[in-house]
């Protein structure tokens, strides 16, 4: 069994290098880098950016879901009968659309560590206890994300006419059962270019988790440029890398958002 464990994670690998879109065979650096201080191995700074970036990434995904689920509590509680309900939203995204996102960072990621530090003297233990710094960045950009996605989620939400409710109950749907397959559809499709405006805030915003310690693009670039006393350059190739992840996105996302309107299209 451990051999055929063994077997499969060298074949991740294998393929993981193939596709490498910087440092594989036809990567960028390999192709265009070698012998220059982008290049892979230990010849250059093509590994660890290359790493920069699936850091970026992955933060960036990572927070998206946790974020728009947030977001969209938020905006049912902002639209609530309940009155204590919409206070605790309008409470909620003030607070975290007022507060800099670098202010919050530090927040969540020293604020969790004290807690659990406190915590954890109450039942007797009195070691150190660190919060991973991938979760940290995560949970900060998710709260920051969610408060500006319930904005625009309640805007959404009141854009549908009340009426489509009412289709709903007249045809004898539960109340989550017409939010599923009434409501959530038109709710994607009228909130989707203010959501693409976010998520291409959200990938910016990513730079913030170099600040506590997570290699990603600005700080595995910030690192070479000072070894390599060349800030220009270095600095330069970040630019151009979140050049490209917006490129990359604003091409997906405007994908998604003729898909969804592919309904108007055919009338």
């Amino acid at each position: 069994m451990s051999g055929a464990l063994s077997a499969i994670g060298s074949f991740w690998t294998y393929l993981t290098y193939i596709f490498d879109p910087f440092c594989g065979p036809v990567g960028i650096f390999s192709l265009f880098g070698d012998g220059t201080l982008v290049a892979c191995g230990n010849a250059g700074w093509g590994d660890e950016i290359a790493f920069g970036v699936k850091i970026t990434i992955s933060v960036a995904l990572a927070t998206l879901p946790v974020g728009l689920v947030i977001g969209f509590l938020i905006a049912l509680a902002a639209q609530s009968q309940e009155k204590s309900l919409r206070l605790a939203a309008g409470i909620y995204t003030t607070i975290f659309r007022g507060l800099p996102e670098l202010l919050t960072l530090f927040i969540v990621y020293y604020g969790i560590q004290m807690l659990l530090q406190s915590i954890g003297g109450y039942i007797g233990y009195d070691g150190p206890i660190e919060i991973n710094a991938f979760v940290a960045g995560m949970i900060a950009l998710s709260v920051v994300f969610s408060s500006y996605a319930s904005e625009v989620l309640l805007s959404a939400f009141r854009a549908i006419p009340k009426g489509q409710y009412e289709a709903g109950d007249a045809l004898g749907l539960p109340r989550s059962r017409t939010m599923v397959l009434i409501i959530i559809p038109q709710l994607v499709r009228i909130a989707l270019p203010g959501m693409t405006n976010l998520w291409m805030i959200l990938l910016k915003d990513t730079s913030y988790v170099s600040i506590i310690g997570l290699s990603d693009i600005l700080r595995q670039t910030g690192i070479a440029a000072r070894v390599s006393k060349e800030a220009f350059f270095f600095y330069g190739i970040a630019c151009l890398l979140y050049l490209i992840l917006a490129l990359i996105s604003s091409f997906g996302l405007g994908f998604i958002d003729r898909w969804s309107r592919r309904s108007e299209a055919r009338r």
